[in-house]
């Protein structure tokens, strides 16, 4: 089945308001940009947003967030942009903040069709005792908490017992993801660090669209080096290189060189 299409406009055409998104990247590494611009040009709203952050001031999901469509976000890190902290704080954001190893593992087991897990992360605190912010009011006080979680003790291996906190999985109407090289059918393939959180993005979607900074035919990647089977991908958008060359960094840091300026006259 090809699955490629015309456009990134063209792919996330039905994304409608209030939709759920799973959105792929680390930082500003791996994002899907392109398809990222494309949502903010089709004007969906209220969107619920599940990604491990929400880009930076003006740069991926930070360009939904500056343009007001997002309703609710899902992550482990918001410390780098500052219209986020402002929304969260004046109770314009629903924020559900998660650990970063759960949050993974809540949305590959969603695409894997398992509803919720037992993991030790969170026990003692706030994530499974409930009570953490997750909206305030105009006045700053708490409008809507975490609720409490299922906890529970197991022995795991012989082991002295310990307990467990229940963490029910992710699945979205829509994923959004990046890959270095794709085929028409859909299997994937990234780059070093953009794998991050892009597989397991795409396996909680519903509906998974991934841009692709290089399309080739079937069979042109080997089995043995695809990193996301065609099975979880409905669509596929190929970049143009101008596209596939624009990626940006969060924080540059640089330090003086010690080394001599060359005699650019010589």
């Amino acid at each position: 089945m090809d699955k490629v299409v015309a456009s990134a406009e063209q792919a996330v055409a039905d994304i409608r308001d209030g939709a759920s998104l799973a959105v792929g990247g680390f930082g500003l590494c791996g994002i899907p940009s392109v398809l990222i611009e494309a949502v903010l040009a089709q004007g969906a709203k209220d969107l619920s947003v599940v990604s491990n952050n929400c880009g930076v001031d003006g740069v991926g999901l930070g360009v939904l967030l500056g343009a007001g469509r997002i309703h609710r976000v899902t992550a482990s890190y918001v410390g780098e942009n500052k219209e986020f902290a402002r929304q969260y704080l004046a109770g314009e954001l629903e924020v559900e903040l998660t650990p970063q190893g759960t949050l993974a593992e809540k949305l590959r087991a969603g695409g894997a069709g398992i509803a919720a897990f037992f993991t030790p992360t969170g026990v003692g605190t706030q994530i499974a005792e409930g009570g953490l912010p997750w909206r305030y009011d105009a006045d700053g006080a708490i409008a809507k908490s975490s609720p409490a979680k299922e906890v529970r003790e197991f022995a795991l291996g012989g082991a002295d017992s310990r307990e467990f906190v229940l963490e029910e999985s992710i699945v979205t109407d829509f994923a959004l993801v990046r890959a270095a090289l794709g085929d028409r059918h859909g299997n994937l393939v990234f780059h070093e660090s953009a794998r991050n959180f892009n597989p397991v993005v795409a396996m909680a979607g519903r509906i998974t669209i991934a841009e692709v900074e290089r399309l080739v035919e079937p069979g042109e990647i080997d089995p043995d080096d695809v990193q996301l089977p065609g099975v979880y991908v409905s669509r596929v958008v190929e970049l143009t290189p101008e596209q596939a060359a624009d990626k940006r960094i969060e924080k540059r840091t640089v330090r003086a060189s010690s080394a001599p300026i060359p005699n650019q006259e010589a």
